[in-house]
């Protein structure tokens, strides 16, 4: 490493101020940050440091996202043998290489055309490459199907970071999630790949011209069937699990919890926003129950669909969630109730937690504006009583 750092060390005085490659100073200002970490200092002012800067967030939030991802990666592979009914013919590997197959491709994509945007950008702009797109990169393709067309990733990813972070100021200034805008744009622009109550199977289209698969084939989900699907598939053991029809990344609920602890030991995620996720969505829950809107028991609605996916790894987003202690329970809560809600009264997207996330990062800084404000005024109402 030392000859690597010497190498970038001789060569850096092109990339700066007057050097041959000026214009290129920030896309080598990134790969050297990328290699090591950066040896600046503040230029003026005072400034609390702290160890845990942008980089070793981002790292953390990696290296949580990669179980569910692994994960997302064998049961694309298993949903797909098992559609074909080859599973006892199949082994671990040739799940796994199916599953590869279908994911690493959407993953490509998702980082090329994601990363090319900022390093244009930046290189506009005359700003430093931030690392916040490496965890977006991998969050994109694990909210979407096995089965989205790469082209689709494409323009998803890229209106996700022009109009959903860059126009904003870039990383740190974005009001929405950029993964959930990507799906979003997808889902209300090119409706027929990304609605309705069906789930993406890999190879289905090529499995049904082939005659492997009858037209009467049901791919429903689980939220989709309100409880009455095939007990062999959606039982609460294979939907905590993971072993079920849906997005690449979000069907193990148990992966996403491993997840969460190591976000909650590293200090990335708040556990006040988290925990109040799964209360405000087990309570909706358990209410639609007890009025008979909806058979699905108030506990599995945790642990199907993107629920536990997006009380996790986005509902915790630090930049477009609450930052108010006490804003973070009302946020978190209003999302997991507003998700079940969208799922039991809108029989046309049997999902809601994309719509349940986006919506309260839209007015999240109204809660915290109301805290904040409230706090103020007690203050000042203090410091008249003691006068």
């Amino acid at each position: 490493m030392s000859s690597l750092r010497d190498f970038i060390d001789k060569v850096k005085p092109q990339f700066e101020e007057g050097g041959k490659y000026s214009k290129l100073r920030s896309t080598f200002g990134a790969f050297e940050t990328f290699l090591f970490a950066p040896n600046t200092v503040n230029k003026g002012g005072v400034h609390v440091r702290d160890a845990v800067d942008l980089k070793r967030t981002i790292s953390c939030v990696i290296l949580a996202l990669i179980p569910a991802l692994l994960f997302g990666i064998y049961n694309t592979g298993y949903q797909h043998f098992r559609m074909l009914g080859q599973l006892d013919t199949v082994s671990f590997g040739d799940i796994v290489l199916e599953g590869i197959i279908a994911v690493f491709p959407i993953l490509v994509v998702s980082y090329v055309v994601g990363l090319g945007i900022e390093f244009a950008v930046a290189q506009m702009r005359g700003h430093e490459v931030n690392e916040g797109f490496l965890a977006t990169g991998m969050i994109i393709p694990m909210v979407m199907p096995a089965d989205v067309p790469l082209w689709l990733v494409a323009v998803a990813t890229a209106f996700a970071v022009i109009f959903g972070k860059e126009v904003f100021g870039g990383t740190g200034m974005n009001i929405w999630n950029p993964a959930l805008v990507a799906r979003a744009f997808l889902f209300f622009a090119y409706p027929t790949k990304m609605s309705g109550d069906q789930v993406w199977y890999y190879g289905f289209d090529a499995a049904k011209e082939a005659g492997q698969v009858a037209d009467g084939f049901s791919g429903a989900t689980a939220l989709a069937l309100n409880g009455q699907g095939d007990a062999s598939i959606f039982n609460f053991y294979n939907e905590f699990i993971g072993l079920i029809p849906g997005s690449i990344g979000e069907t193990s609920a148990l992966c996403c919890l491993i997840g969460a602890v190591i976000l909650l030991l590293t200090g990335v995620a708040s556990w006040k926003t988290m925990f109040s996720v799964f209360v405000g969505g087990a309570l909706m829950g358990y209410v639609f129950n007890l009025t008979g809107a909806c058979e699905i028991c108030w506990c599995e609605q945790l642990v199907i669909g993107g629920f536990a996916f997006g009380a996790v790894f986005m509902a915790t987003d630090p930049v477009t969630s609450c930052r108010t202690e006490k804003g973070k329970y009302i946020y978190g809560f209003l999302i997991g109730a507003m998700a079940v809600i969208i799922r039991v009264l809108n029989p046309g997207y049997p999902e809601g937690m994309m719509l349940a996330i986006l919506l309260m990062n839209t007015f999240a800084p109204v809660i915290d504006y109301c805290f904040v404000q409230a706090n103020i005024s007690r203050r000042k109402n203090r410091v008249k009583n003691n006068k």
